[in-house]
Parts: C-alpha cells; structure tokens; sequence
C-alpha cells in the first residue's frame, strides 16, 4: 500500500519546512497575541465582508487589500451568482477569551504571593543575621 505522499512529495514538503516561511511559522505565540485575536474576533467590525456582497468582481479586486476581513472564515461563489460569506463564531471567541483572562488573572495572583512569599523569607533572614530575635 502506498503512503500518502509519495518520496517526491516528501522532499518537497521537507525542503519547504526548512525554509523561512516555516521558521518564521514557528515563532512563540504569546499570551498577549492569542487574546488581542480573540478579542478581533468577538468584537470586530463586518462592515467590510458585508460591502464584498455588494461590489462587483472589480471593485472587489481592486477593495480587497484595503478591507479588514479578519472575523471570516469563508468565502464562497454559489452558483447562481451570489456569495457566501462564513464568520467565526463571536460566543465561542468569547468563551475562549474569558478563559484566557482567567488563566492570565491566576497566574498574576500566583506571581504576587510568591514574590511576597519570597520578600518575607528574606526579610526574615536579614532579621536573623542582625540578631534581632
């Protein structure tokens, strides 16, 4: 039985992971990235996807680079002439963004005692090497 890509393919997907585009690719995402996203999801404007509906083929072309079309998820042509338009979906965007907000409060929360946590210990410390009792 043969694998799904074939040895030609194989070296081609192999060539094009080292290249830049895949470094580039592999960069760390922060925290602060992921939410500023999910926030232009929930919250985004549609005004421009909704003014694709109305454009001819060339406005559109000559529009496109200018429009933010973030919140989309597809576009589609249907065949009786008319366009498709899917956005992601804003609840979920929502639900996901409060969980990061979450986790990112705790975290915080964390960080703080620890270091008051830390302060004391050393605080202590420096009272004992003084001979304060």
């Amino acid at each position: 039985m043969q694998g799904f890509f074939s040895a030609k393919k194989a070296k081609g997907f192999q060539k094009y992971r080292s290249g830049d585009d895949y470094t580039a690719r592999k960069k760390k995402i922060t925290q602060k990235e992921v939410s500023e996203g999910l926030r232009r999801l929930a919250f985004g404007e549609i005004q421009d996807a909704v003014s694709l509906l109305f454009e001819s083929e060339d406005g559109i072309i000559e529009k496109l680079p200018k429009l933010d079309l973030f919140n989309i998820s597809e576009i589609k042509r249907v065949k009786g002439g008319g366009m498709e338009i899917k956005f992601f979906d804003r609840l979920k965007a929502l639900d996901k963004l409060g969980q990061v907000i979450s986790t990112t409060d705790k975290a915080q929360a964390k960080s703080f005692y620890e270091a008051l946590e830390n302060s004391t210990d050393r605080a202590s410390a420096v009272y004992e090497e003084n001979g304060y009792e």
